[in-house]
């Protein structure tokens, strides 16, 4: 039997998970946002999906989800949880893949991390040790 050639280090997602993660995506951003789920408590939150990463056999999708300010995180994230089924569906009904992939919710931490850097490169001993020899002559200079 053949084996499959995989050049693929860890970590790196085919273009196939690629696409099918931005597809899950944009469309769960359009059923969250039009409220085509029935359950109140999920609609009263504004989510915003930042990314969905699919499993390479393409039967799980991990969205990373936060709702609008990050206020009520847990409960926005229990809601989805409660209604993945639902979510699914709408999600199996605007796709074509043979199988619909099993929805997972997390929480995106990635705007907290680029709030810690930015806050950690704004600080004065940062700046000072980040800062190139040009830097510091254009300074002197002036």
């Amino acid at each position: 039997m053949a084996q499959k050639n995989n050049h693929q280090g860890a970590g790196t997602r085919s273009q196939r998970q690629l696409r099918v993660g931005e597809l899950i995506r944009r469309t769960l951003s359009d059923v969250l946002l039009r409220g085509d789920v029935h359950d109140p408590e999920l609609n009263r939150h504004s989510i915003t999906v930042g990314e969905v990463q699919a499993s390479p056999d393409l039967k799980v999708a991990t969205a990373y989800v936060l709702p609008l300010g990050g206020r009520e995180a847990d409960e926005a994230l229990a809601a989805l949880r409660r209604n993945a089924p639902e979510l699914r569906h709408h999600i199996a009904k605007a796709m074509t893949l043979k199988y619909a992939p099993q929805l997972k919710f997390m929480l995106d931490e990635t705007f907290d991390r680029m709030d810690d850097t930015r806050r950690m490169l704004g600080e004065e001993r940062v700046k000072r040790d980040v800062e190139t020899p040009d830097d510091i002559d254009d300074a002197e200079r002036d």
